[in-house]
């Protein structure tokens, strides 16, 4: 199973409105055959699903095997003919699923539909991996909005630029390319309209196409600006949203969009923190220290009033990255 969370990996990003999956199949042994494992991952929307892809690379050899997959198998049409009908074809043995499909169209019915034709097949293996992999794709089926992740970059001291204004670089290299990694892995990057006033940032994943998350011209997440971009911005073409933060989310998930990278400014971090709309906080943090209360904070607003008003959460995992160092948070509680 977790073969096939790390080939679902590698499509993360790629696969949306669809969840990122990926699926390995076991072939029965044969006595004079190598063993060999048949991996495959969800192909951008149109092409086919892990299941169908992992089955055409086992071709016979799928025949008496097991299929290993993150997700549970569709059993519906939608742009490509359903999964199980693919398993069922190929005389596959036995299904392992790490979790159930929350949409309402599988739900359960994918693997039913299996173990009604034969099928033997096991649910829950490798579960906590599957479901911190696909918590933005569960969000969405579940509430219609994508998941959010505030990505904040910063000195020891929580300042993220200077007094006049100057923040390039406070991270170093390697960190600098973890972050375009996160890009990768969204459907969209958002900022507000006074970032791009202020930085003219261009939003777009630029990786060396040795590197697993490389993102050519026409894989580049959609670029979304909180307000009006200014003519001949570099983020531009953007799409341009206003009004309520809970709205844009609910446009953007409209949009099928699974996941959603904020890179700032402080106003929008602070609004969306206020609201408790971040699911996932990624940190960067420099060895640096502006040692002074007059460089720009993290957060640009009121924040708690008393210590009992402060926001705790759950550190996930922390990385070093070359000096600076990646701390992941998730919020306590179930975000808004």
């Amino acid at each position: 199973m977790l073969r096939a969370v790390e080939a679902a990996e590698r499509v993360r990003g790629r696969t949306s409105p669809n969840p990122w999956v990926g699926a390995v199949l076991v072939p029965p042994p044969v006595e004079g055959v190598p063993s060999a494992w048949f991996t495959g991952a969800t192909a951008p929307p149109g092409g086919p699903h892990a299941e169908a892809a992992a089955l055409a690379s086992a071709g016979d050899r799928a025949r008496g095997g097991t299929l290993y997959v993150t997700l549970e198998p569709c059993s519906h049409h939608g742009r490509t003919p359903p999964c199980v009908d693919a398993i069922l074809a190929a005389g596959v043995r036995r299904v392992v699923v790490g979790m159930l499909d929350p949409d309402r169209q599988v739900d359960g019915r994918g693997v039913a539909a299996l173990r009604a034709s034969g099928v033997e097949v096991e649910v829950g293996i490798g579960a906590d991996e599957v479901a911190d992999q696909l918590a933005p794709y569960v969000k969405h089926r579940r509430t219609g909005r994508p998941w959010v992740v505030l990505k904040l970059a910063s000195t020891l001291d929580g300042r993220i630029a200077a007094p006049d204004g100057s923040s390039r670089w406070i991270t170093g290299e390697e960190a600098r390319a973890d972050a375009h990694r996160l890009r990768a892995a969204s459907d969209a990057v958002l900022v507000g309209a006074g970032t791009v006033r202020a930085d003219d940032p261009s939003l777009t994943v630029r990786l060396p196409e040795g590197d697993p998350h490389f993102r050519g011209p026409d894989e580049q997440p959609t670029r979304v600006v909180l307000g009006s971009a200014p003519d001949g911005s570099a983020v531009l073409p953007a799409l341009e949203l206003s009004g309520p933060l809970g709205a844009v989310l609910d446009d953007l998930g409209g949009r099928g969009m699974l996941q959603v990278l904020v890179e700032g400014g402080a106003g929008v971090a602070h609004d969306l923190h206020a609201a408790r709309l971040v699911d996932r906080y990624v940190v960067y943090l420099a060895p640096a220290l502006f040692g002074g209360d007059d460089a720009r904070p993290l957060f640009a607003g009121p924040g708690a009033a008393t210590i009992g008003e402060v926001w705790r959460g759950e550190v996930r995992s922390v990385t070093s990255l070359g000096g600076d160092v990646r701390v992941d948070l998730a919020p306590a509680g179930p975000a808004g």
